[in-house]
């Protein structure tokens, strides 16, 4: 399956073919560059600031290409409720879906936060159970996947293969 993306005038395709190939590796290492970049809400400039979502447009544009679709706005609110996961749909519109028992180094991963809640963190697993994410009160970090961090995680997805220029 091939998603097509609009950026400026070079139409650009992202394959999203079963289980991507982007390499394990070459993702965490581009993750690890982004290591105490300073917190910052809705902000995607490694050294800077970043959230979350900004860790994980970042690695995308270092390992995949262009970002697939504009960001809206978004709530810092870790305990929303509601009946659309926002950042799940758009995970599952850009990237391959994975089950989490599948998941592996070089992998995203959601996570709900509070029960009743929708998925609103997300993190990259960087090998022998550790991941690296963007922390309110730390920035950039890699630590332990910790049972506590285990049991909060909701969906996984993998990278898509590089975008390539269409000719």
């Amino acid at each position: 399956m091939s998603t097509v993306v609009s950026s400026g005038n070079a139409a650009l395709q992202c394959t999203r073919a079963g289980a991507a190939n982007t390499a394990p590796a070459r993702i965490v290492k581009a993750t690890r560059r982004w290591i105490g970049t300073p917190y910052h809400d809705q902000a995607s400039l490694r050294g800077f600031g970043c959230d979350c979502l900004g860790l994980l447009r970042g690695v995308w544009r270092d390992v995949v290409g262009p970002e697939p679709m504009p960001v809206p706005p978004y709530s810092r609110d870790w305990g929303e409720a509601g009946p659309v996961e926002v950042l799940v749909e758009a995970a599952k519109a850009a990237m391959v879906e994975l089950d989490i028992a599948d998941a592996r180094t070089g992998d995203v991963i959601l996570f709900r936060m509070s029960a009743g809640a929708i998925a609103k963190h997300c993190g990259i697993l960087s090998g022998n159970s550790r991941f690296i994410h963007a922390y309110e009160r730390t920035g950039v970090i890699e630590e332990a996947l910790t049972p506590a961090w285990q049991r909060r995680m909701v969906f996984a997805f993998r990278f898509p293969d590089p975008v390539k220029r269409k000719t």
